[in-house]
């Protein structure tokens, strides 16, 4: 298996194993779903979503949607208001709460992931610590350089 296949199958192993199930609310105690959470994590406070743009960027129907922003709206993370040019669009944003919902959102569960280093001998937690470290070193690096950066990476290696 090639270097590029290892890590294409291994991130999302690592990810599945990891992944964040359920979030509390640290004030109100509330729990939310991952997807609650996947819906969340695509608001703001200040500019608002359409619903309709919301629910096909999450893949999922219109009433799909509504149903799961009404209970957001229902434990307070959400506001719904209808668009001031447009009455029949509804607008989603997020309220303090939901603020702090979002900020708090992390991709992976901690206590997983201390659970999986854990399981580790030393001299492999730092191996595995220390090469994830150089990947998303490399990671920010084609941020920073944009798409210029990713073809200059893959000149030459068509064919791998």
């Amino acid at each position: 298996m090639s270097d590029i296949e290892t890590v294409l199958s291994a991130l999302p192993r690592i990810q599945f194993a990891c992944r964040v199930t359920l979030v509390r609310d640290s004030v109100s105690g509330r729990l939310l779903t991952e997807g609650q959470a996947r819906i969340l994590s695509q608001l703001h406070s200040t500019d608002p979503t359409m619903v309709t743009e919301l629910a096909e960027y999450m893949g999922v129907t219109a009433s799909t949607m509504s149903l799961n922003l009404k209970r957001l709206l229902e434990a307070g993370f959400i506001s719904r208001e209808r668009d001031p040019e447009d009455r029949r669009v509804m607008n989603v944003l997020l309220t303090e709460s939901g603020s702090r919902i979002r900020e708090a959102l992390r991709v992976l569960d901690p206590g997983r992931v201390e659970a999986m280093l854990t399981s580790l001998s030393g001299e492999e937690r730092r191996l595995v610590v220390r090469g994830l470290a150089l990947l998303a070193d490399a990671a920010d690096g084609l941020v920073a350089q944009g798409s210029d950066y990713i073809r200059s990476l893959t000149e030459g290696t068509e064919g791998l």
